[in-house]
């Protein structure tokens, strides 16, 4: 058999599983939720938390509970995601009888078109793009370590979160060097040097067309900064491997245990470790400015934790949510299957449309290029209208499901990577 045939096209609904769905689905609200105050330009903001410096008591509350729950979480998450789904796409490939080789090439071409719909995106719209830095980690993952061993996908994982937590362990250290430096000295004033947040620019500017060099400017070092150097997307890819081969989200019900304990640390450490940023913010704590600059890598550390205890809480989620509707007794809180936990998983098999359709209802309304009213909104108005705009993707999706539709992103991505499904022949009409 020829090693670039495929014998299956793309994934069918009666195949899905709820608890990818829900994670994806709900996650786009916490997508939504970190983003937006990217879009704050009309505020001073803090260069190493990325919000506001001044606000209300709103705003401040705002702020700390997206500093502790969100931020940093929901881009290790959706990586994880990202790569299950390719082990997934791999394994049905394969159950199918293609080969292997042209599984591993079908996952190549789709990750080479995610760069490409990320470089589009970013141009066009959002410069904090997650598209390209997974599409990028995904074809080195995938050619370096998608053949290997269980083993060495584990071991891989422990060796670049070691790199990840000595580099934390060394900022913690620098960190506090730093602090005992005056702030008025010259090294403390050139830490401080040009840090405004990285929507200044590209928010702020009123021509689009100069907005486009600067996203995609921004764009370049964030996919390959997030994609490769942070070491999370390449860490959760590795697991996600690991996770997929076994077909963790699948069937949850088979590894509660598993779920359990990484929900519980995962989400603890996650939870736990931004809370030093979320009080300096706030100015419970008094960290110099110029020494503030630790928040980042400890916020990218714990991170991964937190990404991957809310995928295991999604997975017991979504193990209730089946329990419920093979109508098997459950007296856990998650037993949820109406029509909120539906319209989630709406979303979630539309993750690709639901995200760029974000960008979509943000930038045009927010960014000075456009209406503009990002000048106008504070920490807590921006949270309201992030979630109204999760509502409002969920309504397209709801209205998606009930009449049959893919998403647009959806059908565009699979028409590029299978082709043009073959058209079956006519039947054959029987003799008179």
């Amino acid at each position: 058999m020829s090693t670039t045939a495929l014998t299956r096209g793309p994934v069918q609904a009666a195949e899905r599983s709820p608890a990818p769905d829900l994670a994806r689905g709900f996650m786009l609200l916490l997508i939504a939720i970190a983003n937006t105050p990217y879009y704050l330009w009309g505020s001073e903001t803090n260069p190493w938390v990325s919000h506001p410096v001044d606000g209300s008591a709103l705003d401040e509350v705002a702020d700390f509970l997206i500093i502790v729950f969100v931020d940093m979480r929901t881009y290790p998450m959706f990586a994880f995601l990202f790569g299950y789904g390719m082990m997934q796409l791999y394994n049905r490939q394969v159950s199918s009888g293609t080969s292997e080789a042209a599984a591993r090439k079908l996952l190549q071409k789709r990750n080479w078109l995610l760069l490409g719909f990320g470089f589009v995106h970013a141009a066009l719209l959002w410069m904090g793009d997650v598209l390209g830095a997974y599409g990028l980690a995904g074809l080195l993952m995938v050619w370096l370590f998608f053949e290997v061993k269980d083993r060495t996908l584990l071991v891989w994982t422990w060796v670049f979160g070691g790199l990840l937590a000595i580099g934390t362990v060394f900022a913690v250290v620098g960190s506090y060097f730093t602090a005992q430096i005056p702030a008025d000295d010259p090294i403390a004033r050139s830490i401080l040097a040009d840090t405004t947040g990285p929507s200044t620019e590209s928010m702020a500017s009123t021509s689009y067309l100069a907005s486009i060099f600067e996203r995609l400017g921004f764009w370049v070092f964030g996919t390959v900064g997030q994609g490769l150097f942070f070491l999370v997307v390449p860490m959760m890819l590795l697991l996600a491997f690991w996770a997929g081969r076994r077909r963790i989200l699948e069937n949850p019900g088979e590894h509660l245990p598993l779920l359990r304990r990484v929900a519980a640390v995962g989400i603890a450490i996650g939870w736990l470790g931004p809370l030093p940023a979320a009080l300096d913010h706030v100015g419970v704590l008094a960290v110099p400015d110029h020494a503030a600059w630790v928040f980042l890598p400890v916020q990218i550390f714990t991170g991964f934790f937190g990404g991957l205890g809310y995928v295991a809480l999604f997975g017991l989620i979504g193990h209730r949510v089946a329990l419920r509707r093979s109508g098997a007794p459950s007296n856990n809180l998650f037993t949820t299957d109406g029509p909120f936990a539906g319209a989630v998983q709406a979303v979630g098999k539309r993750s690709l449309t639901s995200y760029l359709l974000q960008s979509v209802l943000c930038a045009p309304v927010l960014a000075a290029w456009g209406f503009g009213l990002g000048r106008h909104l504070s920490s807590w108005s921006m949270l309201l209208f992030a979630v109204g705009v999760w509502a409002l993707t969920v309504v397209f999706a709801v209205w998606q499901e009930r009449t049959g539709r893919r998403g647009p992103a959806e059908v565009a991505l699979r028409r590029l990577v299978y082709g043009r499904p073959a058209q079956r022949p006519a039947p054959v009409q029987p003799a008179a």
